[in-house]
């Protein structure tokens, strides 16, 4: 098979946000999108000459055909083997993991993440490099560079591959290997909980459902919670991938897994219930008549990892993205270990984790994981809630109560507002900025702002500096709200407002959430002009 040149004309837009890049599906289903994108990879990182690649997706719609063209431009490019999931289907950690276990060069990863699938929907594409993390900021910068010089990219002319079937293929003189989706992820997960302890849970009588969404995690899940651990058939929910997840929307929080939380908060309700994602990096996690909020997850699971084997030793820190309450920054500082808040987005944490100074992380958008991937890992999160319960053998309800008296409470939620016309957010966002030198001593209600800033962050490790990272309000009282816009959308802008006010272990720590958060919700509503500037009267969503 000989290599063919394809002359091409650079497609604007095609900039990697903090998860690679995202687009409606029919942009890259537009000729040469795909090609252009992943030649402009293959360029920034060298080549792929003689390199070992894993590719594997969500399975949304256009996963596989995306799949067959890079395994063609791969082998044009003279890598030497390619493994991929079998049926195109990797979750993000498990990507993470064979990258880490097979010593691969770097991986392709197919997915949107909790965005929505199909044709009308959304699709993603990312480099994850041979740490088993997403691509730091100096590698995604090359990426857009080559997008906007490419001229050419190089694929063979070949039929597609059969990636059914378990084996060894040659495409051209790249070996490509389909290899079981589950089996390596399901075997380090018994490495690091005490699956005996957690089989005896629900052999007691312990009842859970785990909502997988129409996503990559039912497999994963079903092998895991099912098979291994003797969970009932049925535990797992909408257990069978779907190119458009079942016309839902992956994202595991309260709105879109309504019936889930519906499921959990009834009376006789499952004492323990769990989602994940499109790609199976993020997490919800719930008791009988209690949501754990990501926040207080990555703090409760900190506070309580040593009783699960692979943890048994103690944690060296733990990370949070700057938005993420300060729930697990206590923890840090009762346990004597170190914490660090970096910018939203996984590859932040990945040189804290390399360097040995972490082992959890987490993000307050349902993502938490630690250094057994370099990726966020939704099914990690359950099974160590999972083993911490059978350890402690009580409710999630009792281990909340417990953690908020221990440490306090960081009531905390986040206000998104979607699909908000680009050019008014990002006018919002410029006049903050240019206010934020007046804003501290002006009060706004019962708030009074003491320091408001612009986050920036230096890698404590290699010493790179990222600026502009969200907009800090820090109120009298221990309050704080901050603001930022989101990567992750493919149309118009999300505007994202996070809220928190932190109570005292002798203080009130039963207040509903939003009431908790009502004076600061107004008082960036104000300052903001939210309604006019926005053009709507409330959040889409609040989580």
């Amino acid at each position: 098979m000989t290599p063919i040149t394809h002359n091409c004309t650079p497609f604007e837009g095609q900039k990697p946000g903090t998860s690679g890049l995202r687009k409606k599906t029919k942009v890259f289903m537009q000729p040469g999108y795909v090609e252009c994108f992943v030649q402009s990879i293959f360029n920034a990182i060298g080549g792929v000459a003689g390199k070992t690649l894993v590719v594997g997706g969500d399975g949304r719609y256009y996963n596989a055909e995306a799949i067959q063209i890079i395994l063609r431009m791969a082998s044009a490019g003279g890598a030497k083997q390619v493994i991929v999931g079998q049926g195109g289907l990797l979750s993000t950690p498990a990507a993470s993991h064979l990258i880490r276990k097979r010593a691969a060069d770097g991986g392709l990863i197919l997915s949107a993440s909790h965005n929505p699938g199909g044709i009308d929907a959304d699709f993603g594409l990312k480099y994850n490099i041979s740490n088993g993390g997403p691509a730091p900021e100096g590698i995604t910068d090359a990426i857009f560079a080559q997008t906007k010089s490419l001229t050419s990219y190089v694929t063979l002319e070949a039929p597609d591959l059969d990636l059914a079937t378990i084996g060894t293929h040659s495409l051209g003189e790249t070996q490509v290997e389909i290899v079981d989706t589950v089996a390596d992820y399901a075997t380090l997960m018994q490495e690091l909980f005490d699956f005996d302890a957690i089989r005896d849970l629900i052999q007691s009588g312990f009842t859970l459902r785990f909502d997988a969404m129409h996503a990559i995690t039912g497999p994963y899940a079903t092998t895991i919670l099912q098979d291994m651990l003797g969970a009932p058939k049925g535990t797992v929910l909408n257990g069978v991938p779907s190119v458009d997840f079942g016309k839902g929307h992956p994202d595991p929080n309260p709105i879109w897994a309504k019936p889930l939380v519906d499921m959990v908060m009834a009376p006789e309700g499952p004492d323990f219930a769990a989602a994940s994602d499109g790609d199976g990096d993020r997490n919800m996690i719930l008791g009988r008549g209690i949501y754990v909020t990501p926040s207080d997850s990555l703090a409760v699971l900190a506070a309580n990892a040593h009783l699960a084997p692979g943890y048994a030793k103690g944690i060296a820190g733990v990370a949070r993205s700057m938005p993420t309450s300060r729930a697990s920054d206590r923890v840090a500082k009762a346990l004597g270990v170190d914490s660090y808040e970096t910018p939203t987005g996984w590859k932040f944490f990945g040189s804290l984790l390399d360097a040995g100074r972490v082992t959890l992380c987490g993000e307050e958008s349902a993502g938490t994981g630690s250094d057994h991937v370099r990726e966020k890992d939704g099914l990690w999160a359950v099974l160590l809630w999972l083993n911490i319960l059978a350890q402690r053998k009580t409710s999630v309800q009792d281990i909340l109560t417990d953690h908020w008296s221990t440490y306090g409470r960081d009531y905390y939620s986040r206000h998104d507002y979607e699909a908000v016309d680009a050019t008014a957010a990002n006018l919002l966002m410029a006049d903050l900025t240019k206010a934020l030198p007046d804003l501290a001593g002006q009060a706004f209600g019962p708030c009074t702002i003491t320091q408001a800033d612009q986050f920036s962050y230096t890698d404590p490790v290699d010493g790179s500096v990222s600026q502009n990272q969200g907009l800090r309000l820090q109120f009298r009282d221990d309050g704080r709200a901050v603001l930022r816009l989101s990567g992750t959308g493919t149309e118009g802008a999300t505007l994202r407002i996070y809220l928190e006010r932190y109570e005292g272990p002798n203080g009130d720590l039963t207040i509903e959430t939003q009431t908790a958060l009502s004076d600061l919700a107004q008082a960036v509503n104000t300052l903001c002009d939210l309604e006019n500037r926005t053009g709507r009267s409330a959040p889409d969503v609040m989580t």
